[in-house]
């Protein structure tokens, strides 16, 4: 059976009033440079997906757990703006600590074709799965911190 299709405007009614101010400006952010926006729905709720750049490559997608709202950013950049990354929030900074490790990377396991990330943030090294390492909870204080994220992944590739 076909899914039917879900609106950006059917993903907003699931986000909570607090929400929406911050959701509607990261669309707004990403759909003014062209990125391309799709909507599904998922086991716990819609789930939303943004590619930018020709081709296009996926930059964030954002969406609902148990515990609330999340956004994932695609950070294929981070090493083009350190200084940010070195200020990010303690809550930022545990949840990418706490995000699974990339077994292709640490064990050459997982999907050969997964890229993984290897980083380091003050003098400590990453080597996460793509798929969870950067991705945060909306709305706990850190949301302009996740705005600036992804303004910063999208000037490194060319969009702003």
């Amino acid at each position: 059976m076909a899914q039917e299709k879900v609106t950006f405007e059917q993903f907003m009614s699931a986000v909570t009033d607090a929400n929406k101010p911050f959701i509607q400006s990261i669309h707004d952010l990403i759909t003014e440079k062209n990125g391309k926006s799709a909507y599904e729905e998922k086991k716990n709720g819609y789930l939303a997906s943004y590619k930018v750049g020709k081709p296009p490559r996926a930059l964030i997608n954002m969406g609902f757990r148990k515990n609330g709202m999340f956004v994932r950013v695609y950070g294929e950049n981070i090493s083009a703006y350190p200084d940010f990354m070195h200020a990010l929030p303690a809550k930022m900074m545990d949840s990418i600590k706490g995000s699974g490790e990339c077994k292709r990377l640490t064990q050459n396991g997982c999907n050969p074709k997964c890229a993984g990330y290897d980083f380091i943030i003050a003098s400590e090294r990453f080597q996460k799965c793509r798929y969870n390492c950067f991705e945060f909870f909306v709305g706990e204080g850190d949301d302009e911190y996740i705005k600036a994220f992804v303004e910063n992944e999208m000037k490194e590739r060319g969009l702003m």
